[in-house]
């Protein structure tokens, strides 16, 4: 296939060539401060944990999925991007079912506070404790349940890693509707409770669409069983979605169907090189008119975030010694049934692309290891970032059109010398861009200066505070700047129907109840 002279086909040595540059990377293990320090939160009305509970809890699950061990319960206090610290001693881990109904009928009697967590990838400090409360990890529940192969539907416990989903359906020819740059480590439990996005939101949706059914443990044990496996089931409430993005505050899901698309026969990535946003937001709009229904992916990062990766991992930029130039980077993929329609699709765009003057470099490819080596290029930013130090990490939606203005309004805004970048990437197609400013520790004068402009800015472009990781913890305050007063009250009265007492992941989302009164 002939692309124009700009596009050069990939070689085996690509992404592999030896790298020349100064590192500003480092080891960064610090512990952050405890949360309710830095926040400076209260406590709320709970019990404290007595050695009389953890008998209980010795007698329900064992002492072996008992942890009090203070170095172990770390792990659980931390999250993945070190922003948020608790002070749990006491980490339970069920296996079934019926284990988390025990578990949260003796903590509504006895007004312990829980937190449930999964893979603990998130990053808005919505999975750590913020103090002493219960964590309950999902982490042993994660047996697959059932897959049926011609209906395209799996059902598994909440505590499957999305890529060992991935893989298990790859052997039947299906594929998980959501892809994560933290697969390997997030569970489907935690995906579904956060409403997570992702790669693949493009193509296929979110999990609001492609969750069929759920089992959920409510606040008293009692368990909500919504495990429906129909495409169609027009029925009364559709009570899947109270817990669907709910963050565990109005329950613990512990059971998924989910439906899943069949496993493309034909994928195929473009890494192109580009000179200003304005030819990026060209290149989308090019790409949904000639790709249509195989485009599965258009992903965007700038120079800066590309840099992260690159220097942190040692990894190559796949197009010419011309990329250095290149201020903006798109990742596109397609996936299809047939190898050689899909090709000509692609062929099309980037003849256009060309001869619009739109894209200055770029590579294709099909081959599946240069396409996970292309893929790692962006999956790796999010880890990479975190090697330069303190990360402010702000996951929003705003509109195609204003996409990259709130990358360049902090560059003006924040010109402290103790920043060491500040950059962007994320899901052009959907409207969600990942902002990341980088410092070697944190510092709360740079705070605020992004906080709360950045979500005041984001606001009054009609964006929304959070895209796909939720509100957590860090955003509880700024939640009324995307939801309506009336839609926020009706929240609040849900809570307190669904966890009267409050115990299921205190401090998250809507706490304190009277935020935006």
């Amino acid at each position: 296939m002939k692309f124009g002279i700009l596009i050069q086909k990939m070689n085996s040595r690509a992404l592999f060539r030896p790298l020349c540059f100064v590192s500003n990377f480092r080891s960064f293990s610090e512990k952050p401060a405890f949360t309710s320090d830095r926040y400076n939160v209260k406590r709320g009305p709970y019990a404290n944990i007595t050695n009389a509970n953890v008998t209980f809890f010795n007698e329900l699950l064992g002492r072996n999925r008992v942890i009090k061990d203070a170095a172990e319960c770390e792990g659980y206090n931390i999250d993945y991007s070190k922003i948020v610290r608790g002070k749990s001693n006491l980490v339970l881990k069920p296996k079934t079912t019926e284990e988390v109904s025990a578990i949260l009928k003796y903590c509504n009697e006895n007004r312990l506070a829980v937190c449930p967590q999964s893979g603990n990838t998130g990053l808005v400090g919505g999975s750590v404790p913020v103090f002493d409360e219960i964590v309950v990890s999902m982490k042993l529940m994660n047996k697959i349940i059932e897959t049926n192969e011609l209906a395209g539907v799996l059902t598994c416990e909440a505590g499957c890693v999305l890529e060992d989903l991935d893989n298990h359906l790859a052997l039947v020819n299906l594929m998980m509707p959501i892809d994560l740059g933290a697969k390997g480590s997030c569970l489907i439990g935690g995906c579904v409770s956060t409403n997570a996005g992702g790669l693949r939101l493009l193509r296929y949706g979110n999990l609001h669409g492609n969750v069929l059914g759920l089992e959920a443990v409510r606040a008293n044990g009692d368990v909500v069983d919504c495990l429906n496996i129909l495409k169609k089931n027009n029925t009364g409430y559709h009570l899947k979605h109270l817990f669907i993005g709910s963050e565990g505050t109005l329950g613990i899901v512990t059971k998924v169907a989910i439906q899943c698309p069949s496993l493309p026969r034909a994928i195929n990535v473009a890494f192109l090189g580009l000179n200003s946003f304005d030819k990026v937001l060209k290149a989308l709009q090019l790409a949904k008119k000639e790709l249509g229904e195989i485009l599965s992916s258009f992903e965007m990062m700038d120079k800066l975030s590309l840099d992260v990766s690159i220097e942190a991992f040692n990894l190559r930029s796949p197009l010419t010694s011309k990329s250095d130039g290149h201020e903006f980077y798109v990742l596109m993929e397609t996936s299809g049934s047939n190898v050689d329609h899909d090709e000509e699709k692609l062929t099309s765009f980037v003849e256009k692309a060309l001869a619009d003057d739109i894209i200055e470099d770029g590579t294709l490819t099909s081959d599946p290891t240069k396409v996970k080596n292309i893929w790692a290029l962006r999956e790796h930013i999010s880890e990479g970032i975190l090697k330069e130090g303190y990360v402010f990490k702000y996951d929003v939606s705003i509109p195609v059109p204003s996409f990259y203005k709130v990358i360049e309004v902090l560059r003006e805004r924040v010109r402290d010398p103790r920043v060491i970048r500040i950059s962007g990437y994320g899901h052009l197609g959907d409207g969600n861009i990942h902002v990341q400013v980088s410092i070697p520790s944190y510092e709360p004068e740079i705070a605020s200066q992004l906080q709360p402009f950045i979500y005041e800015y984001v606001s009054s472009l009609h964006g929304s505070v959070s895209a796909e990781h939720g509100i957590g913890f860090t955003k509880t305050k700024y939640l009324h700047m995307s939801r309506t007063p009336s839609e926020i009250k009706l929240m609040q009265e849900l809570k307190k129907v669904m966890d009267p007492n409050g115990i299921l992941n205190p401090y998250k989302v809507l706490y304190p109840l009277n935020t935006c009164a």
